[in-house]
């Protein structure tokens, strides 16, 4: 049977991207969904993106956007070092693309311009970096930077009442809009967790791999996921972004 898996952010932590989808075992017929950031972080960033888009070519796969890839896209596309990007994973972005070919830093930034800021499904499902805060969904978000930066829609989860009925007045309308809603963005490794943790209908992914966690994919049928190691056991002789 097809699955959709949704992947976590990465963060240039390529072993564990092959990790966990060896540990998921992916078929040919498999969806892969990644929430974005890709890059910054440990030392193989381009590398990551190079195994992505070769891993498009036989899997389906969806790549949302997140902010550091918004970064690390207006770099190679103007050679411009945004300083919030450089002192947050960008200067070992930058270092990762030693050795990379002006052609293949062109199809990379091709590769970041065709990724996507949300994807909704099918089931109405919503897939995207970090949050939204219209109550008409992310198609009516003013501002798109919103959709790759936003923590409220998460923080508003954590913090509701679970007894709430969703035909509630005091249920947030951003919430009502969509089934499910699966986002990366904000380490679940900040609320004392190192798996994948639902707040009412929102799903946080992002497991710490920029950190001291691990790389998560979960399946959004059954919800069964899947971790690689630490990410600093994988590179023990890197700091990451626990500097």
């Amino acid at each position: 049977m097809a699955r959709t898996v949704v992947v976590g952010d990465i963060h240039g932590g390529l072993k564990a991207l092959i990790q966990v989808l060896n540990k998921v075992e992916v078929k040919d017929e498999d969806t892969l969904i990644f929430v974005g950031d890709y890059v910054d972080g440990w030392s193989e960033s381009a590398q990551v993106i190079q195994f992505l888009i070769e891993l498009s070519k036989t899997i389906k796969c969806i790549f949302i956007k997140g902010n550091h890839d918004v970064w690390a896209e207006e770099w190679l596309r103007s050679g411009e070092v945004n300083p919030t990007w450089y002192i947050h994973g960008g200067k070992e972005t930058m270092e990762s693309y030693e050795g990379f070919t002006d052609m293949e830093k062109s199809k990379h930034l091709q590769f970041f311009e065709g990724m996507t800021l949300y994807h909704i499904d099918s089931k109405n499902r919503l897939f995207l970096h970090a949050g939204f805060t219209s109550m008409h969904g992310v198609e009516k978000e003013v501002f798109q930077q919103t959709l790759y930066f936003d923590r409220t829609l998460w923080e508003m989860a954590l913090t509701m009442d679970k007894r709430l009925e969703m035909n509630s007045e005091l249920y947030p309308k951003r919430l009502k809009y969509y089934h499910e809603i699966y986002i990366g963005h904000t380490p679940t490794i900040h609320f004392n967790s190192h798996l994948p943790m639902q707040a009412i209908n929102v799903w946080n992914i992002d497991t710490g791999a920029a950190f001291t966690g691990k790389l998560s994919a979960i399946d959004i049928d059954t919800k069964d996921f899947w971790q690689s190691d630490d990410l600093p056991s994988l590179y023990p002789n890197e700091k990451g972004r626990n500097k």
